[in-house]
């Protein structure tokens, strides 16, 4: 009988092959599993994370920008001189002489032409005369009542016949001095007689010649302008002003004026006075621009173009076109809290600037906006800023071109 002297449990290198052959598939399946499942896991992961990162929108944000508090108006302009008068006579005659024609420059008080008027010299000389037998006859009437008067004290005459020679010494007084009121005016007639111009300018129509008869209409007939003059020196500017720019067109602004004439030369000017009411046609203010034009460079009636250089009491806001939203409930636009949640804002619009727009209420010039949102962004949506976007910048208001 033998005896074994291997200790108890002790495994036999037999039993430990037969082990290891029956593990062996058992690891191969498990590296199998783990080869073939893992990419498998990876990929799944991988596919949920870009699932959940598609599902919260990335947008591009940007800053409403501060405009310029100076805001130019180019507007098209009628140049119209300061002062613009048909000279008529006042004396019906015929023209003895003319001294100025057309693009002539006359001074104040100038003479321009010669009236002749043989009736009214006659009547002057009439009524010359009839002045001088008025005064004759009141000086003997005041003479004569004076005598009366001297001798009512002594009662040497009635009272009565005193008092009548007293009221025709009055009546004769009042006869004297209708003949001088007569002469008067016929006098300042005959002045009429010398045309004279009332402005310095220039003579831009002379419609007389020498034995033109003139009527000057006081007797129911047709006047006839001998003379048109118009100031030169200084110009009216006229501008019709749109509604939505009429807070920054008051009176003191300053205008540059340009002509098509003159490149590359400005005429400078300021607003004088507006008509203070919106044309209801034209839905326009008209105001008045008076420009200096002392070298005659600019002529009346031209076509010119006028910056008005307006100015915003307050800075605007302007962003891109692209930001807007047109909703049933009006102009809106997105923006994004600090919790980048999205929030609707109404917007009221001003000027179009092309690729900008103006926003005259509703945004604050902290605010984030969605540059370029889609028709399906909503209140309260949970979005991700493009790491792109620029920070925010503190933009000072841009110097006026």
């Amino acid at each position: 009988m033998t005896t074994s002297n291997r200790p108890a449990g002790s495994v036999s290198p037999s039993g430990l092959k037969t082990w290891s052959l029956r593990l062996l598939p058992v690891a191969a399946l498990l590296v199998a599993l783990i080869v073939g499942i893992l990419p498998r896991v990876r990929a799944r992961a991988a596919v949920r994370a870009q699932t959940q990162a598609l599902a919260i929108p990335t947008v591009a944000v940007v800053n409403p920008e501060l405009l310029s508090t100076a805001q130019p108006i180019d507007l098209p302009a009628d140049v119209q001189p300061y002062q613009d008068v048909a000279i008529y006579a006042r004396t019906s005659g015929y023209i003895g002489k003319w001294f100025s024609d057309i693009g002539t420059q006359v001074s104040a008080g100038q003479l321009l032409a010669v009236i002749e008027a043989p009736e009214v010299d006659a009547q002057l000389d009439q009524a010359k005369a009839d002045a001088a037998t008025a005064l004759a006859n009141y000086q003997i009437a005041r003479t004569t009542a004076e005598r009366w008067q001297e001798l009512v004290k002594s009662n040497s005459v009635s009272r009565q016949e005193a008092d009548q020679n007293t009221s025709a010494m009055k009546a004769r007084d009042t006869t004297l001095i209708a003949a001088r009121a007569n002469v008067d005016r016929l006098s300042k007639l005959q002045a009429f007689e010398k045309v004279f111009a009332p402005f310095s300018g220039i003579v831009t129509d002379r419609s007389v010649d020498v034995g033109t008869l003139i009527d000057s209409g006081a007797t129911g007939g047709t006047a006839k302008q001998l003379f048109h003059l118009v100031e030169t020196d200084k110009l009216r500017v006229y501008v019709n002003v749109p509604q939505d720019q009429v807070r920054n067109a008051g009176i003191g602004t300053t205008a540059a004026l340009t002509l098509p004439q003159w490149p590359g030369r400005t005429f400078t000017g300021v607003i004088a006075r507006t008509t203070g009411a919106i044309d209801p046609t034209s839905r326009t203010l008209r105001v008045e621009v008076d420009v200096d034009n002392p070298d005659g460079a600019i002529l009346p009636g031209a076509y010119a173009s006028v910056r008005l250089n307006a100015k915003d009491a307050q800075p605007r806001l302007s962003i891109p076109v692209s930001a807007l939203l047109f909703r049933p409930d009006g102009v809106q636009v997105a923006t994004i809290n600090a919790a980048n949640r999205v929030a609707m804002q109404s917007v009221t619009l001003g000027r179009d600037f092309g690729t900008r727009i103006e926003i005259s209420t509703g945004l604050d010039e902290h605010a984030r906006v969605v540059a370029n949102p889609n028709d399906a962004i909503a209140a309260g949506e949970f979005v991700s800023v493009a790491a792109n976007t620029p920070p925010k910048a503190t933009t000072q208001p841009k110097a006026s071109p």
